[in-house]
Order: C-alpha cells, then sequence, then structure tokens
C-alpha cells in the first residue's frame, strides 16, 4: 500500500481505519526494519495529522510536533509516542479542546502517549531546566500545522544546545554515567535493557546529541548500523511479547531470534553485544573528545594572555619506537611508518597499557588501514611486546578493546572470531567469553612474582577458554588450539607444551579440590601425571586463581583457595617425589572432637552453628568478601540416613546450603562407636537463622522416623508455586571412572532448589549405598557436588551397579 493509500483509508475511516492499517502493517510481514519502522510513523503523522487538521480550523500559529524517537521517525510496534502540542499563545480553550481531540483517540487505541502543550517560550524554558526535555526536543520534527511555529522552536532549541554546550555536555555525560552504574553493561548482561543499558539505544541518543552541539562528533563507521540492529531486536521483542518492554528476558529470546530470522538465542544475543560494543566504544571516544576540548577552551584563553596569542603546539612526549603521548592520548609518532613496522599496533598497544593512557582512534585507524601482516613465527619483539601488554593490569582492558573495534585483534589473533562476543550462559560468569579472557589476564599479572614464568601465565590466561568457540569440551578443543597459536606466536616446543597443558587443565585444580576427596591418594596422584612438573604446577595454581576471580563473586572465595592450596602442596610432595602413603583420618580439632564425644555419649546428634567470620582484608584474595553465612557443624553416630535427615532439616527451615562435607571422624584411643562428622556452610534463604536447638530437635525427630521431611516439603512447595522462569537444563548424573581406589565417585550437576540435596541423600539410600564422604557446592544457580559411596561392606561399587546407581539418581533428580 502506497503512503498516500494509507493517509487516505486513515483519514476516512478515523481511529478504526488507522488501527486497522496499523495492525497490517505490524503482522504482514512484507516489512521490517527501518522501511517498517518509517512506514508506522509515517502512517501515525497522517492519521495525527488528520485528527489535528479536524480539530482546528480557523486556529492559527499552532503546530503538532513529535519529539524523540518518534520526532526520529523510528516507530517501534509497541512505542510511545511523544508528541508537543506548539502553539503562540492564542485562545487557551480552543488550544484545550484542541488537545482533546488528539490526545482522546490516542488514548482510546490504548496507545502510550507523552504529551505536553506549550508555547514556544514555554518549550524553551522547560529544556533549559530539564535536560531530557532539551535532547527530545533536538529531534523535534514538525507534523501538521503552522509550520513556521515547528521551525522556529527547532531553531531556537538547536543555537540554545550549541550555545550552553559546554555546560550541558559534562550533564549529559554524567546523566549516561549514572544510568551505566544502574543498568549494568549491555554487552555482557544476558537479560540487557536494550535501551538504558550502557552501549543501548540511549547512548545512541546521546551520541547524536554530542554530533548536534558541533563540540565533538562519535566515530561513525558503523554506529547506524548498531543502532539499527538494537532497534530491530526491539521491534521484534515488542512482536513476541505484546508489550512496551526494553529488555530482552531469558525467555523470550528464542522467540525473539525466530521473529528475526537467527539460528537461536544464542544468535541473538552475540548480535546485541557486538551493537553494544560499538556504541559502548563510540561513547567512550566520543565522551574523552568532549574532555579534551572542553580542557582546550578552558587553557587556551590563558596561555593567549600568557604568549600573546598565537596557536599552541601540542606537546609529544616519546613513549616507544614510533609511539608518542599528545593532550593525554597515545598517537604514532611523524615518522611512524606502519605499512614496514608490522609489530607497531602491539608496540603501541602495551605503550598506552603501560602508560594507563587510551589510543587514540586515528592511531588505531591509520595502523588498522595500512599494517602489514606479523610473519610466522611471530618476532621475538611481538611476543614480547604482546607480554607486556597482557601484564598491565586494569588498563590492558580498554587498549584491547580499541585494538578490536578496529578488527586488529582477529587479524593477530585469528581464533579470537569464534569467542568474541560470545555469551555465557552461566549465572557463575559475568563477562562474555573474549572479555572474560581478558580480565583473566588482569588478575593473572597480579600473580607475576609467583611464578618462574610470568609469560606463559599471562598467554594461558589469555587462551585458556579459546575453545569455547568449538564444539565438545572447550578444555580438549582449547589445547589444541593454543598449541597453534602458542607456535604461531613463537615460543619453543617445550613452551608450547606447557602452554598447552595449561589450557587442557586450566579446571584441574578447582574441580578436584572441591569434588574429590584429597584424602585419596589416587585423587592426588592422578592431578600429579596431569600436570607433570612443579614449574607447570606453580603456573597452574596461579591461573586457577585467576581464572575463577575473572569469573565472578561465586567462583572463588577464600575456602575455595585453601582447598586449592591444600591440593597444590600434596601434588608438589608428589612431583618432589616424597611417598604417598595410603589415607589417614585427619585429626579433628578440639571443637570437632568435643561434639564427636558428646554425640557418642548421648547416641544423637550434636550440633553447633558458628557464625563465619571474615578473614582480614589481606588475606581476602583481591579484596573479595567471603559470602555470608555459618558454619554448621554436626556430629552423628554412625547410622543408615544422616545425609538426607540433615539435608532435609537444613531445607525445611529453609536454609540454603553453601558447601557440604561429610566424613567418619577418628575418635581417640579407647572410645567405641563411629561418628559422622558434616561440616556445612549455610546460609538464611531470607530472615534470621533458627536456634540450633530447633535444628537439633528437628534432626533427632527425622533420624528416628517421627518427622516426615518429604511430606512437609511437597506441603510446602504446593502452597507456593513456582514463579515462571528460565527453563534450566535437566540433572546430570555420571559415574567418575578411575576417581579412586576406595569408593566410587558419583558426581551430579543440577540446577540448585530448595531440597535438593535431601532428594540426592533420599535416593543413594534407596539405592542401599553408603555414602562415605560428600563434596558439595553450590556455583550461582548450579550444584556441583560429588559423593564417595561403597556398598554395605565398604567396597567401591562394580561398574554396572555404579551405572545403575547414576541412573536412578537421575530419574529421581528429574521427576
Amino acid at each position: 500500500m502506497t503512503s498516500t493509500g494509507v493517509r487516505t483509508e486513515a483519514e476516512d475511516s478515523g481511529p478504526s481505519g488507522y488501527a486497522a492499517a496499523r495492525l497490517r502493517l505490524l503482522t504482514e510481514g512484507a516489512q521490517s526494519g527501518p522501511p517498517r519502522r518509517a512506514a508506522l510513523a509515517e502512517l501515525t503523522d497522517d492519521w495525527l495529522a488528520g485528527l489535528f487538521d479536524a480539530g482546528a480550523e480557523g486556529l492559527r500559529g499552532v503546530s503538532l510536533v513529535a519529539v524523540g524517537g518518534y520526532g526520529r521517525g523510528e516507530l517501534s510496534p509497541r512505542s510511545d509516542l511523544d508528541l508537543l502540542l506548539l502553539h503562540d499563545g492564542g485562545d487557551p480553550a480552543a488550544i484545550a479542546a484542541l488537545a482533546d481531540r488528539i490526545w482522546y483517540p490516542v488514548w482510546d487505541l490504548g496507545l502510550a502517549l507523552d504529551h505536553s502543550v506549550r508555547t514556544p517560550a514555554e518549550a524553551r524554558k522547560t529544556a533549559g531546566e530539564d535536560l531530557k526535555v532539551q535532547l527530545g526536543l533536538l529531534d523535534a520534527r514538525h507534523i501538521a500545522g503552522d509550520l513556521g511555529v515547528t521551525a522556529g522552536l527547532r531553531t531556537t532549541v538547536l543555537a540554545d544546545w550549541r550555545n550552553q554546550a559546554p555546560k550541558r555536555l559534562p550533564e549529559l555525560q554524567e546523566l549516561c554515567a549514572e544510568r551505566a552504574e544502574r543498568q549494568g553493561e549491555l554487552q555482557y548482561l544476558l537479560e540487557p535493557d536494550l535501551k538504558e543499558a550502557r552501549g543501548g539505544l540511549r547512548d545512541a541518543t546521546a551520541l547524536r546529541a554530542v554530533a548536534a552541539s558541533w563540540l565533538a562528533d562519535a566515530p561513525r563507521e558503523g554506529l547506524d548500523d548498531a543502532r539499527r540492529r538494537l532497534l530491530d531486536v526491539r521491534d521484534a521483542l515488542h512482536l513476541a511479547t505484546g508489550r512496551a518492554t526494553d529488555r530482552l528476558a531469558l525467555q523470550e529470546q528464542d522467540q525473539v531470534a525466530a521473529e528475526l530470522g537467527l539460528l537461536d538465542a544464542d544468535t541473538l544475543l552475540r548480535q546485541v553485544y557486538e551493537a553494544a560494543r560499538v556504541i559502548s566504544y563510540a561513547s567512550d571516544v566520543t565522551w574523552r573528545e568532549v574532555g579534551r576540548v572542553l580542557r582546550s577552551r578552558a587553557v587556551r584563553p590563558r596561555l593567549r594572555s600568557m604568549l600573546g596569542g598565537g596557536k599552541q603546539v601540542a606537546e609529544r612526549s616519546p613513549l616507544a619506537e614510533g609511539v608518542v603521548e599528545q593532550d593525554g592520548e597515545v598517537v604514532l609518532a611523524r615518522a611512524a611508518r606502519p605499512d614496514r613496522d608490522p609489530v607497531l599496533p602491539l608496540r603501541a598497544a602495551a605503550a598506552a597499557a603501560q602508560a594507563g593512557l587510551p589510543l587514540s582512534l586515528h592511531a588505531v585507524r591509520r595502523m588498522a588501514a595500512g599494517v602489514r601482516p606479523l610473519p610466522t613465527p611471530w618476532p621475538a619483539e611481538a611476543r614480547e611486546q604482546l607480554v607486556t601488554l597482557l601484564g598491565s593490569g586494569r588498563p590492558t582492558i580498554e587498549v584491547w578493546e580499541a585494538l578490536e573495534a578496529e578488527g586488529l585483534i582477529t587479524r593477530l589473533l585469528p581464533d579470537w572470531e569464534r569467542v568474541r562476543c560470545r555469551p555465557q550462559r552461566n549465572a557463575v560468569h559475568i563477562w562474555t567469553v573474549d572479555r572474560h579472557l581478558i580480565e583473566t589476564a588482569v588478575r593473572a599479572s597480579e600473580f607475576t612474582r609467583r611464578v618462574s614464568r610470568p609469560d606463559l601465565l599471562l598467554v594461558a590466561a589469555l587462551l585458556h577458554d579459546i575453545g569455547k568457540g568449538w564444539p565438545g569440551d572447550h578444555s580438549v578443543a582449547g589445547e589444541i588450539i593454543a598449541r597453534d597459536v602458542a607456535a604461531r606466536i613463537g615460543f619453543d616446543r617445550a613452551d608450547v607444551a606447557v602452554l598447552s597443558t595449561l589450557v587442557r587443565h586450566h579446571l584441574l585444580l578447582i574441580e578436584t579440590a572441591t569434588r574429590r576427596d584429597l584424602e585419596d591418594p589416587a585423587t592426588v596422584r592422578s592431578v600429579a601425571e596431569a600436570v607433570g612438573t612443579q614449574s607447570t604446577l606453580e603456573l597452574l595454581h596461579a591461573l586457577t586463581e585467576a581464572d575463577a576471580l575473572a569469573t565472578g563473586p561465586a567462583a572463588w572465595s577464600s575456602w575455595r583457595g585453601s582447598l586449592v592450596a591444600d591440593l597444590v602442596k600434596r601434588v608438589a610432595g608428589v612431583l618432589a617425589g616424597d611417598p604417598l602413603d595410603e589415607p589417614e583420618a585427619a585429626a579433628p580439632t578440639a571443637e570437632q572432637e568435643r561434639l564427636a564425644l558428646e554425640a557418642i555419649a548421648t547416641g544423637s546428634p550434636v550440633l553447633a552453628l558458628r557464625a563465619q567470620t571474615e578473614p582480614p582484608a589481606e588475606e581476602q584474595p583481591s579484596g573479595d568478601p567471603e559470602p555470608l553465612g555459618v558454619e554448621l557443624l554436626i556430629a552423628v553416630p554412625d547410622q543408615p540416613g544422616v545425609l538426607p535427615a540433615v539435608a532435609g532439616v537444613l531445607a525445611m527451615h529453609r536454609l540454603t546450603v553453601r558447601t557440604a562435607e561429610l566424613r567418619a571422624l577418628e575418635l581417640p584411643e579407647g572410645v567405641e562407636g563411629s561418628v559422622l562428622l558434616l561440616d556445612w556452610r549455610v546460609a538464611a534463604e531470607y530472615g534470621s537463622l533458627p536456634q540450633a536447638a530447633r535444628l537439633r530437635a528437628d534432626l533427632v525427630r527425622a533420624l528416628d522416623g517421627s518427622l516426615d521431611i518429604a511430606a512437609r516439603l511437597t506441603e510446602r512447595d504446593a502452597a507456593y508455586p513456582r514463579r515462571r522462569g528460565v527453563v534450566a537444563p535437566p540433572p546430570r548424573v555420571t559415574v567418575a571412572s578411575a576417581a579412586s581406589r576406595l569408593a566410587t565417585v558419583i558426581e551430579v550437576r543440577a540446577q540448585d532448589a530448595p531440597g535438593l540435596l535431601f532428594r540426592i541423600g533420599r535416593a543413594l539410600e534407596d539405592a542401599g549405598v553408603r555414602v562415605r564422604s560428600a563434596h558439595v557446592s553450590t556455583l550461582g544457580a548450579n550444584a556441583v557436588d560429588a559423593f564417595y559411596v561403597t556398598d554395605p561392606e565398604g567396597a567401591p561399587l562394580p561398574g554396572t551397579e555404579a551405572t545403575v546407581v547414576a541412573q536412578k539418581l537421575e530419574e529421581a533428580l528429574r521427576g
């Protein structure tokens, strides 16, 4: 349908005609993207112009103006209509009547409306007082009425904006920073707000406002396309949900992806992240330029008076061969020749990061346009400059992003393309894969004094998750890629072998320390065989901590650090040739022994709740605090059903289990009996912790069978129906072969939920196996647990029987 046809139908049929035409435009699918947004704006213009013309007969000096996104002609399916009825101060009653003739039909159709009625002087005054109003007026567009009134306001508002730019642009920058602090960065969020998050549509609009000030301009390349992609996603989100929302929730992502013709939700998120990254980088460059211009304007009058006029020559300070500092940025020296110096991008980047300065946009683009590829293998200087860049700490991130924005990173490391902007659908991870790799290098730079080969540590940090762009186990795929990249970078054969080992086993220490029995010789021996040498173990220890710290707050704590350190100490002993004896029960602490003796004496469980104290700041890894919670120690005479009983009682009292250890305790000589010790860390879901006496009383009843925990939990779940949310992947239960000679290790990975550990414990009891020890940990929404089980006589389970137990446990958790 032509625009003329649309206008005729809208005018002839009134609101119902507009509604029908609007519905066809949104549902027939003949148009999408910018053409559909423009057509929807044009259709709406025609309808509103008809309403205006019908009500403004005889009125002069009045116009209807679209502002904000509607003013830009960008109407998404559920966008607000931002309208200004502009008048010259004539008959107030007639103006009010005209406003009603326009606003009420809009409301009657259920469209969201942001409206105002002002004279040009009132509009100008309001814009001067409210920055958001002024930003909306910068996109003012005439719809109907007196074009001269609209044009006069536009001219005045633009002139005011340009005259007031030195004052208003810092206000706008502060507004953007506050919004980013509240909403986070669009390029990393799993459920991003397409409009409000940093790198979203609000920031794109702010860049248009900066350009309109004539004070500075954003780098234009790719910016319009990035903005268009975010608008396309928002259109699809509106159509998929039927709501005026900007938040791309997890449960809507598959539908939005399908609406856009994309493969899946990950492809959708990656496109969103790429667009956000373009806008974020353009914002960084633009605000830096605004600051430089404003500083220059503030300094120039004083210099002119001191120097008697004349043009100031910017000072240039050498940083490296072909690289200088100028006006707070790193730029290329006048004699630099990117076409003859393939190491220049890495040298400039390393110099910028070491100096804590940004790389200028012009310098990066000049290098991207003219630099020659590095030979294979890289020369020693290139490798050294890469290591220097990676070891520069926090400034590395901004410099790396500048290189990546112009495609230089993927030229240096082609395998980077697969991890670039790749989402991680795991609540533990707070970054995309590529940003996590850089963040790990930044964290690793803090540990370079702990290792004899800091260069290998930093490169391993950069590459440890490089296999996440490939199918299968990312550690296995990453080992192959790391071997190839390390050789290309120029490491010798021995170093290549170490780097590939670090990538292959970068999860080995943390997984073993938190999921395996460290008292079992097989555990320590398997790690020693995988690592091979003391120097590799040293590097792997530092990489493990850097990786966890760069993952997110749920991935590391001093408790996890102590487990890893204990494992490293044991493995170091094996590598040094110390004999690995059969395990002896760990000596109990004084408190553990006291509880155990009381449990033997009373024949019933004894427990202690102890507030978890945070270690001193200097003992905290990078200052990260421990998760809140308390330590729960329970001593129970050895008997069936202890694990499900304890887990069930805690679930009844709404206590979240963060970590859990269960083991048999060695009693003093002469004391008969056997005691199980449970050392758990728990936290209240909400409210305060229950009293220890109440927990003990319920535990006694659970163990003697007088408390039906399963019924209580079922009753509570029925009273509180589950909220709609993301569908978690199904649980997975596996048997870890050859993990121990003393027991069978069964691993459980599942969505954490109240009562999960109770269900696991009950299923293991029903299977007729004995839990020798348990190692339970929660990472975000994921429970990752390992149970060392034996038959009733204390022997490991035969292979087929172990498989059957694992299958039954998985079926119980799926049910």
